[in-house]
């Protein structure tokens, strides 16, 4: 594996594609994805511009059988001939399962593979460290993308990081930290933002991408890929006053009405499907236990996207 060709490679607006289902029986509906990755390819997200994700959290991977997430995974990789880089999501509670998917991921011809603690028990950092070799192991020539998912298991320390980045083919740590009072998340920047593509997840774009962050995540492109590119090129350019009124303007109301939604329901991804349906692209609800949104958060979906300038919104 070439880390330097995988670290040039990590770099844009981390878009996690969502799965897509038919309505009637909850079945996936895989010619929907293949033309969400086409949309969001024509929207500008390319090598330089973005990365994909594939049967991430917002992807409905806990609600797929291992199998799904393969067809899904494949989808994606081939829609996306090459000219955007791809992520498989690789959560899972099974050392065992993670191998088999890494693996897979090598095999699809997938950039990287995102590895998060393994959850439900409350796992060590020594339990993930071993977990996270053998993902490495199972596919050396695929790069290794470690998520601190810390509201889910264990969460991933400073010194923790100190030992998983001298795994030769760990290349990336997608970050937000739980209490940005003590600064743990610009500490993780400025110590390993040279070593790692690091990946915000915390929405605070201007400040890691300062401080050397390669990408961001960022559901808007779900359903206006232009707003992540502009946004993302204006962090390039280190306009970073323009970059911020425009995270005001247009990401804040987004995340307002999804931390609304999470009082209704909880999962990922239901508020990217809905804002995709409103623009007039292929959706569809998640699948349960995450209840559908779409009737009841319809209109105030509708609202936001208009006050935001989004375009090709649909008519009440």
């Amino acid at each position: 594996m070439n880390r330097d060709r995988m670290l040039n490679r990590l770099r844009g607006c981390y878009v996690t594609v969502p799965t897509q289902f038919h309505d009637a029986d909850l079945e996936l509906n895989l010619p929907a994805i293949r033309r969400h990755v086409e949309f969001l390819l024509a929207g500008g997200i390319r090598e330089g511009t973005g990365i994909l994700l594939a049967g991430g959290a917002a992807g409905d991977f806990s609600t797929m059988t291992l199998a799904e997430r393969f067809q899904v995974a494949e989808t994606v990789v081939k829609a996306a001939d090459g000219k955007v880089p791809v992520t498989i999501g690789a959560q899972t509670t099974s050392t065992r399962e993670l191998c088999e998917l890494a693996r897979g991921a090598q095999r699809l011809g997938a950039d990287f593979i995102q590895v998060s603690p393994p959850f439900y028990f409350g796992h060590t950092e020594e339990d993930f460290f071993e977990f996270a070799v053998a993902a490495a192991e199972a596919a050396p020539e695929v790069g290794i993308i470690v998520y601190n998912t810390y509201w889910t298991s264990v969460g991933v320390s400073a010194s923790l990081i100190g030992r998983l980045v001298e795994i030769p083919n760990l290349v990336g740590l997608k970050w937000a930290t739980p209490n940005p009072v003590w600064m743990t998340f610009e500490d993780a920047l400025v110590t390993y933002g040279q070593r790692l593509g690091i990946i915000d997840n915390q929405s605070r774009f201007v400040t890691s991408h300062m401080l050397g962050a390669r990408a961001i995540e960022l559901h808007i492109c779900n359903h206006w890929p232009q707003f992540g590119v502009r946004l993302w090129q204006l962090l390039e350019s280190k306009k970073y006053e323009e970059a911020q009124r425009e995270m005001v303007r247009v990401l804040q109301p987004y995340m307002q009405l999804w931390a609304e939604l999470e009082k209704y329901t909880s999962g990922d991804g239901y508020l990217d499907k809905l804002c995709m349906e409103l623009v007039g692209l292929d959706s569809s609800r998640c699948r349960p236990p995450t209840r559908d949104v779409r009737v009841k958060f319809r209109e105030q979906a509708r609202q936001m996207l208009l006050a935001c300038g989004t375009p090709n919104v649909m008519s009440g």
